[in-house]
């Protein structure tokens, strides 16, 4: 019952912020990865070098979905705004459902810059079925595919170790944010640009996916404020010996 209330007052919030959003420009502090992110996607069009957006091997079917849900909305923006670059971005995967749901996006992101002709489904590939298995294959696209930066959002763990050493070796930018707390660990201890908790799916609203993205930051906000209330109300009314 109370998870249903709090879905259905998130969904409330969410669709009214969004609808507020729309006549009121968001106000978003700033992000160093972020700010690097966007120099690197005009770079590489300009260098014609290629982005390699890797989304881990988490499930959409349990709690690592939400990191996933979150790289393919950078994914998306990323393909639209590379689409006419001679070499676009590639994608790569640990889960077959996920890397179904990359081709798709994809070609999404293609279709939004009207250039349909240009997707290829191969950008987007399931790399290895097991952790390790997904990160060797994403080390090779490092290596071997003129990339220039790896962007690494959604769940990874100690197998993102890996990747961070390919991407220094190669001496490619590496951007990265994952659910995983031993993944953060490592992101955090082996790029410069790592994104710590939350500030993962805050990827849409930076990237300008749309209102609804930026909207759900504002949302997170109430929801974290609205928690912290009714801790201290119930550290306040325990102390007072009313419950």
């Amino acid at each position: 019952m109370t998870s249903l209330v709090v879905l259905i007052i998130s969904s409330a919030l969410l669709l009214g912020i969004t609808l507020w959003k729309r006549k009121s420009p968001a106000m978003l502090r700033e992000m160093p990865a972020f700010t690097r992110l966007y120099r690197t996607l005009g770079l590489s069009v300009e260098d014609g070098t290629r982005l390699h957006v890797s989304l881990g091997s988490g499930s959409l079917l349990d709690t690592s979905g939400g990191s996933a849900l979150a790289g393919l909305a950078m994914l998306r923006i990323i393909a639209e705004r590379t689409s006419g670059s001679d070499k676009p971005v590639v994608a790569s995967a640990g889960n077959p459902p996920l890397g179904l749901l990359m081709q798709d996006t994809l070609q999404a992101g293609y279709q939004a810059a009207g250039a349909d002709e240009l997707y290829i489904p191969t950008m987007g590939r399931v790399t290895g079925l097991t952790p390790f298995g997904y990160a060797a294959g994403a080390m090779y696209i490092s290596k071997n595919e003129d990339v220039s930066a790896n962007i690494l959002v959604g769940h990874f763990s100690s197998e993102v170790a890996l990747l961070a050493e390919a991407s220094d070796r190669e001496n490619e930018i590496m951007i990265g944010a994952s659910d995983n707390l031993t993944g953060q660990a490592v992101l955090f201890a082996s790029t410069q640009d790592a994104l710590i908790g939350e500030e993962l799916f805050a990827a849409g609203a930076y990237l300008n996916a749309g209102d609804s993205h930026t909207a759900s930051l504002t949302v997170q906000d109430i929801l974290r404020w609205l928690v912290i209330a009714a801790l201290l109300v119930g550290a306040f009314t325990k102390f007072a010996g009313i419950i």
